[in-house]
């Protein structure tokens, strides 16, 4: 089990925000926020540049073509400047950006709405993304909440459903269009309150390529219990509970656990 450090990006701010509030700007007054940095994005990637921490993810979460997403995205290019080859990219990722990304440093880039079309996986989309970028270098953020007994990928910053569902089978048939999967528990994203752990146990079924989970570790309790649901083969992205966002956990703890 490996931990993979975040810096979540919203409205040109480092933030931890909880994952269920957001919407586009029109829609809405305000994301529930637990966290607004001081500091900048490169002061993050700094850190976890020091530590040799690599597969951070940089996440955009405003939508593109604000002028939000502007600031937003100076701040990822920032991160990425400071610690190339060491960071992941997502948020409104498509070919017509992935590539900037990349070459501003990213090692991979991060896809989920793209990919997905009238609520199914556009298998033509997600070819397009292989050529592009390769392989190597895609993520796919296979992110969900919970309808009934079953996980359904979610897409538009976590905003709209899709009618595909999360399954280990699911994993399998995808593992060739991807080097690693980043999957969110939407319903307790941000709100430290504990993990899903059927998610979870879902995951740890799964023995393909790295998947990283995120969503509600509050403390080493959950660590323990992810890596044990997880088979030790799920990596895990801790936000708003670490001492860096303003939470209690110790940040340098939490990576000497995972290791």
């Amino acid at each position: 089990m490996e931990f993979r450090p975040c810096i979540d990006i919203h409205d040109g701010k480092v933030k931890q925000i909880v994952g269920g509030s957001l919407k586009d700007h029109m829609e809405e007054g305000k994301v529930a926020e637990n966290f607004v940095a001081t500091q900048d994005a490169a002061f993050y990637a700094k850190l976890y540049k020091e530590k040799g921490l690599k597969g951070g993810h940089v996440i955009l979460l405003n939508a593109a073509g604000t002028l939000e997403y502007e600031e937003t995205k100076k701040q990822a290019l920032l991160a990425l400047k400071e610690y190339p080859g060491g960071l992941q990219v997502g948020g409104g990722i498509n070919p017509s950006n992935a590539k900037e990304f990349l070459d501003a440093g990213a090692s991979h880039v991060i896809v989920t709405s793209y990919v997905f079309r009238d609520g199914k996986i556009d298998y033509e989309r997600l070819e397009e993304m292989v050529r592009l970028v390769g392989k190597e270098h895609l993520v796919l953020d296979l992110s969900c909440r919970k309808k009934g007994d079953e996980y359904y990928i979610v897409t538009d910053r976590w905003q709209k459903y899709t009618d595909t569902v999360l399954s280990t089978e699911l994993l399998n048939q995808l593992e060739n269009y991807a080097d690693e999967y980043l999957i969110h528990a939407v319903d307790v994203e941000g709100k430290s309150a504990g993990i899903d752990e059927v998610l979870v146990a879902v995951l740890g079924g799964y023995e393909g390529i790295p998947v990283t989970y995120a969503g509600g570790v509050h403390s080493m309790e959950d660590l323990e219990g992810l890596k044990n649901l997880g088979k030790k083969r799920v990596n895990v992205t801790v936000g708003s509970a670490l001492d860096l966002f303003g939470g209690t956990m110790n940040w340098e703890r939490v990576v000497t656990m995972c290791e």
